[in-house]
């Protein structure tokens, strides 16, 4: 094979690529002179060993074998030993719990090492081999417990979501991609936080496995309804990690050169999990198909404008085994979530994501392919003559099944550098044997595998080839043993998921193309399909796979590097740069003046974007910012200072009613540009009512954005749909990493407007223009006019993990800066002597139970103050207050002066307890539990008691946990801030 070739990495070498090792962005340089054994730090192994990598960090794992700890790299022949020991043991009348100790005391031993490296068994023979080779098992997950904030207004407000993933249709419905490098970084598997989600819609609710059927039909001789549970546990369970792909991957390149009908992708469309469920052979066959039968048509639960999405592939691909389409039900050894088609999904390998439907309940065997509407109007690359009006007015175009996507096509990106990433370069004579290791994935479809990827430095004229890893080949020496509940099936030579690559490049060659080169990547299958240098641009912007292009910039004490693109509507990236200054981005040099080319454009003229018309010039009415929130329920919405009525095109809109619902009675300006093509935009023309105006206080128009000099100072700051900007005026550090944050409002005599128990919105805009939101509860008293404060705990960036994305934004900020914000936003509020609305029910309590981790006492807070403020207020109010360190507690001093002054009255109890305490802490110890919380809280009462929780998640899962077993009906009197 091609890997038993120098440049690749054989699959049993002792030295490999290690992923889940990776420098820092700033650090990739290294010494070229240096062996890779070497740069990890380690020696050399021998032929006759093998390193197994424990490394230390937060990301040891729970296995699903009776929940023992096995650390994140550990090989798969560990996790399958201890499988099969617990089940042997498990099977017999011996009790294992003394062997689950063990092993659970042998994890934390090896995870308190930085880097343990076990001797391997001592040979039979000087010939023996290695027996295990590196293995990723699936990855640490953390599984999101609340909605975000962001979608409770939506059809979506029952789903919890992970916050870091990169939203592509704005709010409604729920299109996202991860960072790149932080997917690259997850390494192999993609925890099922990170992993891609196409949505067309709302996610279907009353997902529960319980009672799920699936019906097979239509040309078959036995029509039958399958339970869940027969598909999952009565017929053979398979596992194996696959690669899924949104078609669109990389779109929002193809949008740059023209904008098609499709959103805007990045290079993170791609996203890789152990899958496990039945062939969906096995299931059909029980229906007995006809012989007529050479399609099979899928559709999911979930209610679309236009139906169900349904889709089909080929019957005979379904009955060819070493096609693996599967009907699944587990990713990564847990139960599907509900972005990812809970309770069970078809998983087609090597194909586009859009044909395996998620939420599966039909399948239809037919003669012919189906007939569904997301079939015939989804996933096509129509030619690229087909401009978006034909497609438009021409259904021919998608009607016809050639032009349908199936198999992927061969593709490769670039993840570090990264985009924006600066490589200090000083004295370039000192680093003349320094190089930069260029890392990315590389993917295909139809099961054909990868052979090589190769690096250029000179615009294509030669090529260096990478080393590649093939991680999905660690599963082939195990085929046929059990994992996650199915047998590990690889059992041809066909490749479903992808591979990661290395490249070394000199500094020196780096630094001698900043400002007029680029590092190029391009990918070969074995049937020696390449990566085109040029996109094949089509209507949909489907399946982009050109040459993927860094450019080298030169910058003040180094290099930098910008990518294509950025996500959705976030500015940067080489190709706005170049055609905002009027390149051609499809010329020989993708646009960029390259003063070494003969054939360099001689003038190159700033490019005019195209106005696109959205409004009807002969519609003269104005109309107030009072009149559009009046007419919410009439679909009115605004645009770019302009009104529209969409009540006429609520059936019709591809995204459903529910995305036009959202934006009614209000500013939609942001999603709607972020989402829509130049077709969609034009469609506007003809549901235009109006240009949003201001009134002055003489009843004379005033557009808005111009300043009103008479308006009447409002009493109260925040309004619920509009941002509004307020200053920073002071910061007081509190701690190392806390911070107090001071803004200032319109005018002296106004108060923020924030009820007791809600929060607000905050808004601030990266280096790049990402607008980064968060929900904040303020520390300042709700009456304070002129200002308000937030208490902020900064997450650094460290060796091992990046920054928080907000927190680190804050801490950017001066004196003068500007935030953004929105509100008052929350179902819970505090009325005052022991009356609250929750969930829009008043209702009395004599007590609280308060429960705060961290950063979250911020709310507990804001409560706690009303109750101890307030003489005639006699609430109690029990608090259990955790921490890591006693200087991570904040607040201190107030809640300090609160326990001496109202604690004799028994109004408030307050506990501290840390998880890292010093020697002489003299209060709690450890984390909070059922042990704490029985003993430091008020007692169950569902008429006089109510639960306050704020934390992290898993301190919510311990807190929830906990009170249910101690009597409280968290249903009812558990508020999760």
């Amino acid at each position: 094979m091609a890997m038993n070739s120098v440049q690749f990495l054989p699959r049993k070498a002792s030295v490999v690529i290690r992923p889940t090792r990776r420098l820092p962005p700033t650090s990739h340089v290294c010494d070229c002179t240096a062996r890779p054994h070497e740069l990890l730090g380690r020696p050399r192994p021998t032929s006759k060993e093998k390193a197994i990598d424990m490394t230390k960090d937060r990301r040891g794992i729970t296995s699903m074998f009776e929940g023992v700890h096995i650390p994140y790299q550990h090989s798969l022949a560990s996790v399958l030993s201890v499988e099969r020991d617990l089940h042997s043991r498990a099977s017999s009348s011996l009790s294992i719990h003394s062997n689950i100790e063990e092993k659970r005391k042998m994890a934390a031993i090896l995870s308190a090492v930085k880097d343990v490296v076990l001797p391997p068994s001592p040979p039979s023979s000087d010939s023996a081999e290695p027996q295990l080779p590196d293995y990723l098992l699936a990855p640490p997950t953390v599984i999101p417990t609340e909605t975000l904030d962001i979608d409770k207004s939506t059809p979506d407000s029952h789903v919890p979501r992970d916050p870091r993933l990169i939203r592509l249709t704005g709010t409604h419905p729920f299109n996202v991609e991860a960072p790149l490098t932080s997917l690259y970084d997850a390494g192999f598997l993609t925890p099922p936080e990170l992993f891609y989600v196409r949505n067309h819609g709302g996610v279907p609710k009353d997902l529960e496995p319980e009672g799920w059927m699936v019906s097979i039909e239509g040309l078959v001789e036995n029509p039958i309804m399958l339970p869940l549970e027969q598909i999952t546990e009565q017929l053979p369970q398979i596992t194996m990690p696959i690669t899924l792909v949104c078609a669109g991957n990389r779109r929002k390149e193809q949008n740059m050169v023209r904008k098609g009908s499709g959103f805007n992708w990045g290079a993170a469309g791609v996203s890789t999990s152990l899958f496990t469920g039945c062939l969906l052979w096995e299931a059909i066959k029980l229906a007995k198909p006809k012989k007529e039968a050479k399609y099979v048509c899928m559709e999911g639960i979930d209610n679309l404008p236009q139906g169900h999405y349904g889709t089909s592939v080929k019957l005979s691909w379904v009955k060819n085994p070493s096609r693996c389409i599967m009907l699944a039900h587990k990713m990564n050894g847990e139960k599907l979530r509900e972005d990812h088609g809970k309770p069970i999904r078809v998983v087609i390998p090597g194909v586009i994501g859009g044909r395996s439907v998620k939420w599966l309940k039909r399948i239809v065997l037919t003669a012919e392919p189906s007939d569904n509407y997301y079939h015939i109007y989804d996933n096509r690359v129509l030619p690229t003559i087909v401009t978006p009006e034909m497609a438009k007015n021409d259904k021919k175009w998608w009607q016809d099944e050639r032009y349908a996507i199936y198999d992927l096509n061969v593709q490769s990106a670039i993840c570090y550098p990264q985009h924006d990433e600066i490589l200090p370069v000083s004295d370039l004579d000192a680093q003349i044997n320094s190089v930069y290791t260029v890392k990315g994935y590389a993917y295909n479809g139809g099961g054909r595998r990868i052979t090589r990827v190769e690096v250029s430095l000179d615009k294509g004229r030669t090529w260096r080839l990478s080393e590649i890893r093939y991680f999905e080949d660690e599963y082939r020496e195990f085929n046929g043993q059990e994992l996650y509940g199915g047998r590990i099936t690889l059992d041809d030579d066909r490749c479903w998921s992808w591979c990661f690559w290395e490249c070394d490049v000199s500094i020196n060659e780096l630094a001698s193309i900043a400002d007029r080169g680029e590092i190029l990547v391009r990918a070969m299958d074995e049937s020696m399909n390449v990566q085109q240098r040029d996109m094949y641009w089509s209507v949909m912007s489907m399946m982009n796979n050109c040459w993927f292009r860094v450019a080298v910039r030169k910058c003040e004490g180094g290099i930098r590097f910008e990518h294509p693109t950025q996500p959705a509507l976030a500015p940067g990236g080489w190709m706005e740069r170049v055609k905002n200054a009027g390149g051609d981005l499809q010329d020989p040099n993708w646009g960029e003046v390259d003063e070494t080319l003969s054939d360099k454009p001689k003038q190159r003229i700033p490019i005019k974007k195209e106005e696109i018309v959205m409004i009807n010039p002969e519609v003269k009415r104005e109309i107030t910012m009072e009149e559009v929130e009046a007419n919410e329920k009439n679909a009115w919405f605004v645009v770019q200072n302009e009104v529209y009525d969409g009540t006429g095109f609520l059936k019709e809109h591809p995204g459903g009613a529910e995305s036009i619902i959202l934006a009614s009675g209000a500013d939609a300006t942001d999603d709607f540009m972020a989402i829509h093509s130049e077709s969609a935009k034009k469609m506007l023309v003809d549901y235009h009512i109006g240009t949003l105006v201001s009134r002055d206080d003489d009843g004379s128009p005033q557009k808005v954005g111009e300043p009103a000099p008479t308006a009447v100072p409002r009493a109260h700051f925040l309004h619920p749909k509009q941002w509004l900007k307020s200053k920073l005026v002071s910061r007081t550090e509190v701690s190392s990493d806390s911070r107090v944050f001071t803004f200032e409002l319109e005018h002296p005599e106004q108060t923020l407007g924030l009820p007791i128990g809600q929060h607000l919105f905050v808004r601030l805009e990266t280096a790049s223009g990402e607008k980064v939101v968060r929900a904040y509860t303020p520390v300042s008293d709700p009456n304070m006019k002129g200002k308000f404060e937030l208490l902020v705990k900064v997450y650094m960036a460290t060796d091992n993990m990046e920054g928080g994305r907000m927190t680190t934004l804050f801490e950017d900020m001066k004196i003068g800066d500007t935030v953004d914000c929105k509100g008052p936003l929350g179902s819970f509020e505090y009325l005052g002597k022991g009356r609250l609305r929750w969930r829009g029910v008043e209702r009395q309590v004599k007590s609280f139970a308060m429960l705060a981790g961290g950063s979250g006492i911020t709310p507990i807070f804001q409560v706690l103050r009303a109750v101890l403020e307030d003489r005639y207020d006699e609430t109690i109010c029990h608090v259990i207050y955790s921490n890591r360190t006693e200087e991570d507690i904040l607040c201190r001093e107030i809640l300090d002066q609160w326990v001496e002054e109202h604690g004799v009255k028994n109004r408030v109890k307050i506990h501290h307890t840390l998880s890292k305490p010093s020697e002489d802490w003299k209060h709690g110890r450890g984390r909070i539990d059922m042990d704490i919380m029985k003993e430091q809280l008020c007692e169950a009462n569902e008429n006089e008691c109510v639960m306050l929780l704020c934390g992290p998640g898993g301190m919510q899962e311990t807190v929830r946990t906990s009170a249910s077993k101690l009597g409280w009906n968290v249903e009812k009197d558990l508020v999760i801030f």
